[in-house]
């Protein structure tokens, strides 16, 4: 637009509104630069490019297939470890049993074929377990570790070494190298 003065000359009339051609002169060659011209990659580099994505491909397969089997054998391994912790109970339960009748000595005659049972009953079962590769921990004697003891109480003045197992409470249980239960058990104290 344009105002044209009292003497015919022609002004051109200014206006808030930017015109979208004024600005497309230098300044804006300079924000977009020309995009550059690529070749296509060449048959070697899109062959280097096939073996390296065909490698990858199969060293994933191989990794899944190592993790696989793997947990095929972690679950045939250690499966059933709450089933066989749910049998600890009955192996603890028999030991009590056997506890509370005592000596041959005291037993009378019609309790001793229940007590042969409870033995052969409680072998049968530990022999079980130990097919299964599951392995009691008692550890009377021997230095307690945290990893597969649960330390019930201190005795002082027992004569042993500090950090000795001195009672077994509660017998310890471990499947292949996984602790089961921890063996509840008392040391020696300074």
């Amino acid at each position: 637009m344009s105002e044209i003065d009292k003497d015919g000359t022609e002004h051109p009339q200014e206006t808030d509104a930017q015109d979208p051609q004024a600005e497309t002169g230098s300044e804006a060659s300079t924000e977009m630069p020309a995009p550059e011209e690529t070749a296509p990659p060449s048959l070697e580099d899109q062959l280097a490019e096939s073996n390296d994505r065909l490698l990858r491909a199969l060293a994933e397969l191989e990794n899944t297939r190592r993790r696989a089997e793997r947990d095929r054998i972690d679950a045939q391994q250690y499966g059933m470890m709450r089933f066989a912790r749910d049998m600890l109970s009955v192996i603890d339960n028999m030991e009590r049993a056997q506890q509370a009748i005592g000596d041959d000595a005291e037993i009378p005659e019609n309790l001793k074929a229940v007590m042969e049972g409870i033995v052969a009953t409680e072998r049968d079962l530990r022999a079980i377990l130990e097919r299964h590769h599951i392995i009691a921990i008692t550890p009377k004697g021997e230095k307690f570790d945290p990893n597969f003891h649960e330390a019930m109480f201190e005795a002082p003045g027992t004569g042993s070494d500090a950090g000795t197992v001195i009672e077994v409470i509660e017998t310890g249980y471990r499947i292949g190298e996984r602790l089961l239960r921890p063996a509840r058990v008392g040391i020696a104290k300074d």
